[in-house]
């Protein structure tokens, strides 16, 4: 299914952005007139997000290396659009840069970027690592690129996802059953739940808080951080560790708007996007650890599980998509990639 961004919100959004690159004109120490660069940045997360941690970075270390003669913009909560239109708004050059899940803000896109979305793919955060920063990432990293016009700056990660819903403790697949579960609009994802028995049903991040409370959906699957600044700790109860993704998201900067931009703040861009990395992976180890403690304080229930049981279900999953993501050898490839 692609993402179609209506005509309206186009011509708004081109009202809106055309002035990315020279919107505020401010005066030199000469007196005279100079453009200023205005980059305009999203993500769909609140401001205690680890991508506003991220983007922050990214924004000292941009403005500081051009000497003010850029200024960063962060819009978060989704406030230029869901994370999907994020990443089509990039394309189009409308915004600089969006925080692009391989499963929200890329799958539909680019269908190779399931490929870290393969339920259980991978071991531990460290293996994760291992892979998106080795040649793996990077040449996910060029498909992402041709297909988006745009610039990789690097991978964010946004944690370690977990099922959890108001119903029942889930032990095993078979306590999915008849369970509404929200997913993000990633095929592979809703494949993959289905095959364990729920309801998978996709929706927008940002509908996600309200469907809970009518019983649109049971619950849903996701990092600790989430579930509790979205306050879905409200409308849950039980929590199950099945660790089946490891969220990697990708910074893409809009190559439109790249490449209009001068020679010694394209270099400065790529030296943001390197400092960010770091700041926001920094900033989701410290908040998840966090955030895991306040969650139990408030009472919701943990549970561990066997994932044995899980990964078998989910074997056809692998083998129905191998095709989209590259072949069963790239699956292999990540599977036995060694952690550095």
């Amino acid at each position: 299914m692609k993402i179609r961004v209506s005509f309206a919100i186009i011509l708004s959004l081109v009202f809106l952005f055309v002035s990315c690159q020279d919107a505020t004109k401010t005066s030199d120490v000469t007196g005279k007139k100079v453009k200023k660069i205005v980059l305009k940045v999203a993500h769909n997360g609140p401001e205690q997000h680890p991508f506003q941690k991220g983007y922050e970075k990214f924004k000292e270390v941009l403005e500081t290396e051009t000497e003010g003669a850029v200024e960063v913009q962060i819009f978060p909560n989704s406030q230029l659009g869901s994370e999907e239109e994020g990443t089509q708004m990039v394309k189009l050059g409308l915004i600089a840069a969006n925080a692009a899940s391989t499963a929200g803000g890329l799958s539909t896109s680019v269908p190779e970027a399931e490929l870290f979305n393969l339920p259980f793919i991978f071991r531990d955060l460290d293996h994760c690592y291992s892979v998106i920063d080795g040649p793996i990432g990077q040449d996910l990293a060029r498909t992402v690129e041709e297909k988006l016009n745009c610039l990789v700056l690097g991978y964010w990660f946004s944690g370690i996802r977990n099922v959890w819903n108001s119903k029942r403790p889930v032990l095993s697949p078979d306590d999915l059953k008849g369970i509404k579960l929200r997913v993000m609009s990633s095929p592979m994802l809703v494949e993959s739940f289905n095959a364990l028995g729920a309801q998978a049903t996709p929706m927008a991040f940002g509908e996600l808080y309200s469907a809970l409370q009518t019983g649109v959906v049971d619950g849903a699957e996701t990092d600790h951080f989430d579930l509790l600044y979205e306050k879905f700790h409200e409308v849950t109860k039980y929590v199950s560790y099945t660790n089946h993704m490891f969220l990697v998201i990708a910074l893409i900067f809009s190559k439109k708007i790249y490449n209009k931009l001068p020679p010694d703040v394209q270099e400065a861009v790529l030296k943001a996007g390197k400092a960010s990395v770091f700041a926001e992976r920094e900033a989701m180890d410290a908040l998840t650890e966090s955030a895991l403690i306040e969650l139990k304080d408030l009472g919701l229930e943990f549970y561990e599980v066997d994932k044995g049981p899980f990964r078998e279900k989910v074997e056809r999953v692998y083998r129905n998509n191998a095709e989209k993501v590259g072949g069963m050898a790239i699956i292999e490839q990540v599977i036995n990639t060694k952690n550095e």
